[in-house]
């Protein structure tokens, strides 16, 4: 069987674990609860350590999350020598607030980022064909890198 770790982090109140319990089915939507995460910076080295991926969720409605998830990039993905393409960027959108997806404008580099937009209330279907395709690309890269090991073994 063939595993991946893919990380889901980004500023308080984004929507981190609402996203990842609706994707993996554990639950069903609910009301706001914080999750007592890994606030401590010093613990994330080991949390990175052999990670596949990086799922990077911000609210969408809050201007200080553009400023805040370009540390989360620096940290989670250009520190750990991950490319672009294992970085998948979610702008979630709280049920009513609108779901504004047109005037988002990131800065470089997370311009070049897969950016999907996530309304669980309007369209909870679009977020998961988003992800299911960013893990197969996921998985795709793990598989032929254990490929490639196995033969450089062989040889």
């Amino acid at each position: 069987m063939l595993k991946a770790k893919i990380l889901f982090v980004g500023p308080c109140e984004s929507g981190k674990t609402v996203l990842a319990n609706f994707l993996t089915e554990s639950s069903d939507i609910t009301e706001y609860n914080p999750t007592q995460g890994v606030r401590f910076e010093s613990c994330w080295p080991a949390l990175m350590k052999d990670s596949h991926g990086v799922v990077i969720v911000f609210n969408a409605d809050l201007p200080s999350h553009l400023k805040e998830i370009e540390m989360w990039y620096s940290c989670f993905v250009q520190q750990q020598f991950l490319q672009d393409t294992q970085c998948l960027l979610i702008a979630h959108h709280k049920p009513g607030s609108g779901s504004d997806k047109g005037n988002l404008t990131l800065s470089p580099p997370l311009n070049k980022l897969k950016l999907v937009h996530s309304n669980l209330e309007d369209d909870p279907e679009e977020i998961r064909l988003e992800f299911i395709k960013y893990l197969k690309s996921i998985i795709n890269s793990v598989s032929e890198s254990r490929d490639r090991e196995e033969m450089s073994i062989i040889t």
